[in-house]
């Protein structure tokens, strides 16, 4: 693209982002979170921008122009606002569900190879319950069978202290962290490692879900995952959505160098790994204190289970809908 189109192209935007730059800079602060969420968008894009006119070797005027906006902004964004709290509200309440929405293709993809090889493994399992030892060896099958009897349950259950959550707290943000991260930075591998273990999990626990189904276990394997499944599942499938966007930059990098697209790509990703981080360590606490009680009943934990899901797809649906694409 020739500088003069490049320029006519994005002068309104460049203009608009120069207005809120005056704005705050002259302590306007009556802005709406939807506004500090576009000036965010906005200097996104600038700086996309200038790394565009700097490749493109554009005038010195343009990029000198380009730069001193992208310098301003980030004066704004990270000086003016270094409260750590609003920091994670804000990114919690905004970035997050924005930042799935803007990669909903990944997401997409990420949620139909691992709910869909759940799915498809759990039909399978319940019908075909040999299949779980193509999965699991023999010792870990016979481990999550004992685990989940009724009667062996109701013992665990009822001797379960306070410091026994808190231990299992712990190990289940070390497996949850672990797994997300794995599947995050399998990316790397041109996209084929996030797919592998998108897919792995999904068979994984899709068997165990089948076996013990047809077992008639479901009264105590459903009241249990039903609660933390919603965060932990969920925060699966986007951390795979994170590691497809590694890929994808990688094989298909444009008119940018793959290391340019890598970077530009790791960028985008890294809300959706932040959030994910967020989502598991929500799930971990569910998980130990909620989903392990033995003081509730099946039908309270399958109402907040309900709940979780509809709190976790009306977030990601409707959450800062103003923020711009």
């Amino acid at each position: 693209m020739k500088q003069e189109l490049f320029e006519t192209h994005y002068q309104d935007k460049w203009q608009a982002f120069e207005a809120s730059l005056s704005a705050l800079e002259s302590r306007k602060r009556s802005h709406k979170a939807a506004d500090v969420s576009a000036f965010a968008e906005q200097y996104r894009q600038v700086c996309h921008h200038l790394a565009l006119a700097q490749e493109r070797q554009y005038s010195p005027y343009l990029i000198d122009r380009l730069n001193q906006l992208a310098l301003r902004g980030h004066q704004q964004l990270y000086q003016s606002h270094t409260n750590i709290v609003y920091n994670m509200v804000y990114f919690i309440l905004l970035g997050f569900p924005a930042a799935v929405r803007r990669e909903f293709t990944f997401v997409a993809i990420a949620s139909l190879l691992f709910f869909g090889s759940l799915l498809v493994m759990a039909t399978l399992t319940y019908f075909e319950p040999s299949l779980v030892y193509s999965v699991y060896p023999e010792g870990a099958v016979r481990d999550f069978t004992e685990m989940y009897d009724p009667a062996s349950k109701h013992r665990t259950e009822s001797t379960r202290t306070t410091a026994d959550d808190f231990a299992m707290f712990g190990f289940y943000i070390k497996n949850n962290i672990g797994i997300g991260f794995q599947t995050f930075a399998s990316g790397f591998l041109l996209g084929a490692g996030a797919i592998f273990n998108l897919l792995f999990n999904g068979i994984a626990i899709g068997a165990v879900m089948g076996y013990l189904t047809e077992l008639g276990y479901t009264d105590t394997f459903f009241p249990f995952v039903v609660g933390h499944g919603a965060f932990e599942l969920t925060g699966i499938a986007i951390a795979g959505a994170a590691g497809l966007k590694l890929g994808y930059g990688l094989l298909c990098p444009g008119r940018l160098s793959r290391k340019q697209s890598l970077i530009q790509a790791a960028r985008a990703a890294m809300p959706l790994v932040y959030g994910v981080f967020f989502m598991l360590l929500i799930a971990a606490f569910v998980e130990a204190f909620w989903s392990s009680s033995s003081y509730l009943s099946n039908t309270a934990k399958y109402t907040a289970g309900a709940c979780f899901w509809l709190l976790v797809l009306s977030y990601f649906g409707l959450g800062a809908r103003h923020e711009p694409k």
